[in-house]
């Protein structure tokens, strides 16, 4: 309960501050406040602490009032308020940007730890290349009109096919790369937990004939990898084979033409109850009650590398040519998994089905254990679902490819917009201030009339690879300029005055500790770059 109390009161904190919290992230937080009401209240807790939650879910909900009532004054003579992103998008602060770019570093460097070299690829496709690849998900897409009318244009839902189509318009065999970018889906936006309608994918991709699972292991480790370099918290890998789920479709009567559609719908029991899943299959896909109640009984089977011993033991299932072939592969996946050390993170689960079209294959999915989803608390809850997911889809570059050449493909894509809403809410609950520049030594004057002399000193600080700045102030006041070091957290401060310049020196400031030296103008350089060392030694060890 403690937790969801500090968190509220540290996002008060921020908003006090003016910092972080957008109307939309506003509006996110009064939902897990409610959220944590209603959960004290079933649990008869306190009187006193039912009383303070409420009054921050009251102090939340007019902070949201206030801002609606500016907001009305800035609207248009038409009522048009043009001061909100769209729906499902959002701006990000410059200490939100920060997290962003330290997440887009070390998954890009872990990319490029495996080898793998980028590419980009336009942002709208062709209507005709992405539609009949994502199931029952076809309907996110958003289409555009080419301006002459004569060709439809979407914008990308994932990475995948348009890498799938790179591949087959360069006539590539192989290649391991990666790919940043951003993707559209017209979906149902929910901000605290990570889903947009514009965001980041982070894809790692292998295309090429290779053995079987040697490359299968490897998307699965550059996933653990980083997960464990983002300090995210305990998560599970879950692991299954589209094979298999056809296979166990078959045994349970499923007709062929049903595979896709069923497969969809199992790939909700991660967040919807089975008898509203069955119901599903039932009325809205026409399944009878004894084919969805066989299913039932499979896909509530997971556990380790065992488990395809005792899949091994049904008869019916090993009639199916799939199913010993996808046992087969998986028991050298998780032979080689064990290999890299990361079976501990692996659960193989067969409701797991991920549910795009284009797989055929192995196919996983990476869940916080912290921030999983939790059906019975709606939506008033900080989570996330999966951070990372993938799979082979061995069929989609010849499906795409007017020669139908076959590229087998396996890739992996981590969901960075949920790894930032995970970030930014441990920022929030830590009270740590982000560092959002890169300034390290800040040039100020004790006088006025020095403005020359900062410009020249700033110049030769660049020129010696310094990330240096000064006032933009003729004659700023000296408080003002180390004010400005200690809030932004700029390491060290070079003082000039008169009577430096006349002697040849310079004091230098430490900005965290206060202490001032003084050192010869000609050791400038090689000073600073000693006390920079000490300063970020002495960060790191506290």
């Amino acid at each position: 309960m403690a937790t969801n109390s500090n968190t509220t009161t540290n996002l008060e904190s921020a908003i006090s501050t003016g910092l972080l919290i957008t109307d939309n992230d506003l509006n996110d937080l009064i939902k897990i406040q409610g959220g944590f009401v209603r959960r004290l209240k079933a649990e008869k807790a306190a009187s006193e602490q039912i009383t303070e939650a409420i009054n921050k879910l009251t102090s939340l909900k007019k902070e949201l009032c206030n801002r609606q009532a500016v907001d009305s004054e800035e609207q248009t003579a038409g009522g048009v308020n043009l001061l909100k992103t769209p729906k499902g998008t959002r701006d990000y602060h410059p200490d939100q940007m920060k997290i962003r770019e330290q997440v887009f570093q070390i998954i890009t460097d872990c990319f490029k730890q495996h080898g793998a070299e980028t590419i980009d690829t336009p942002v709208i496709e062709l209507t005709s290349l992405l539609t009949e690849k994502y199931g029952e998900d076809s309907k996110l897409i958003y289409e555009l009109k080419d301006q002459g009318g004569a060709k439809q244009l979407a914008l990308r839902y994932d990475l995948t096919v348009p890498f799938a189509r790179y591949i087959a318009e360069n006539r590539i065999a192989t290649m391991k790369r990666y790919h940043i970018g951003k993707v559209y889906r017209r979906d149902n936006p929910k901000m605290t937990r990570g889903r947009y309608r514009e965001f980041y994918q982070c894809d790692f991709d292998i295309a090429g004939d290779f053995d079987l699972m040697v490359p299968d292991a490897e998307c699965i480790k550059i996933v653990v990898e980083i997960l464990d370099k983002l300090d995210l918290g305990q998560y599970k890998i879950y692991v299954n084979h589209r094979k298999l789920l056809d296979a166990i479709f078959a045994v349970c009567g499923v007709p062929d033409s049903h595979f896709r559609p069923i497969s969809s719908s199992v790939d909700k029991l991660d967040k919807t109850p089975w008898h509203v899943v069955r119901n599903e299959m039932i009325n809205g896909k026409g399944l009878s009650p004894e084919v969805a109640d066989k299913i039932w009984n499979y896909v509530q089977m997971h556990g380790n590398a065992d488990l395809i011993d005792k899949l091994r033991t049904d008869v019916q299932l090993m009639t199916q040519k799939s199913a010993r072939e996808a046992l087969d592969g998986l028991e050298v996946l998780f032979r080689y998994l064990t290999l890299y050390g990361v079976m501990d993170k692996i659960i193989f689960d067969l409701k797991l089905a991920r549910g795009l079209d284009y797989y055929t294959g192995v196919i996983f999915e990476a869940v916080l254990t912290k921030y999983q989803y939790d059906s019975q608390l709606g939506d008033d809850q900080v989570a996330v679902g999966s951070v990372a997911g993938g799979g082979r889809y061995d069929e989609l570059v010849c499906k795409i490819d007017p020669r139908k050449r076959s590229v087998p493909c396996i890739g992996a894509s981590i969901g960075v917009e949920r790894i930032f809403a995970i970030k930014e809410h441990q920022m929030i609950e830590s009270q740590i201030q982000t560092k959002t520049i890169e300034t390290e030594v800040y040039v100020a004057s004790a006088q006025k009339n020095l403005i020359e002399e900062r410009m020249k000193l700033c110049s030769y600080l660049w020129a010696n690879d310094f990330k240096a700045e000064m006032a933009l102030k003729r004659n700023p006041r000296l408080l003002d300029q180390l004010q400005y070091c200690e809030k932004n957290q700029i390491e060290l401060c070079v003082i000039i005055g008169s009577a430096e310049l006349e002697a040849g020196i310079v004091k230098i400031r430490d900005v965290e500790t206060r202490e001032e030296f003084e050192i010869p103008r000609a050791q400038l350089v090689e000073q600073l770059r000693v006390h920079l060392t000490r300063v970020r030694q002495r960060i790191q060890e506290s």
